[in-house]
């Protein structure tokens, strides 16, 4: 499994949108990132400017959200539902694109039971469970 750090992740970023803006080929997982990107413009001033945001803490009790957090739950998302994988997860992301008419809405829902799982995991030191996961889906 890949585990980048906080630079990598966030470098995977900021190279993605130097690239879409110099108008260099992407790879598969730059692309699905780019549109990512897209769909999110209050960020694109952070990744124009990758050495004042590089560094950055996002702290929640601050009211802030980490674009870099955000984005890669949906990146998540979208490695996760085509394969299925936790199983179940494409049924429910069905339900949801089905409930919410949206793909980025639904992702959202996702999202939120996501972080919740993996919070979950780091505060109690333990392997991210699914259970948790589905658990929260089917309160969407």
């Amino acid at each position: 499994m890949f585990n980048p750090s906080r630079d990598q992740a966030r470098r995977f970023f900021f190279d993605t949108w130097q690239k879409f803006r110099g108008q260099q080929p992407l790879s598969g997982l730059e692309a699905i990132a780019l549109d990512l990107m897209q769909q999110h413009p209050e960020y694109h001033a952070i990744f124009d400017n990758p050495d004042r945001h590089v560094e950055r803490d996002y702290l929640p009790e601050s009211g802030e959200t980490n674009p870099f957090l955000h984005l890669g739950l949906h990146l998540a998302i979208r490695e996760q539902v085509p394969i299925d994988q936790p199983r179940g997860i494409a049924d429910h992301y069905r339900r949801l694109l089905e409930k919410t008419g949206s793909i980025h809405d639904a992702e959202h829902l996702i999202m939120d039971c996501l972080a919740e799982m993996i919070w979950q995991a780091q505060r109690q030191g333990t392997a991210p469970d699914a259970g948790i996961y589905f658990e929260c889906l089917e309160k969407h």
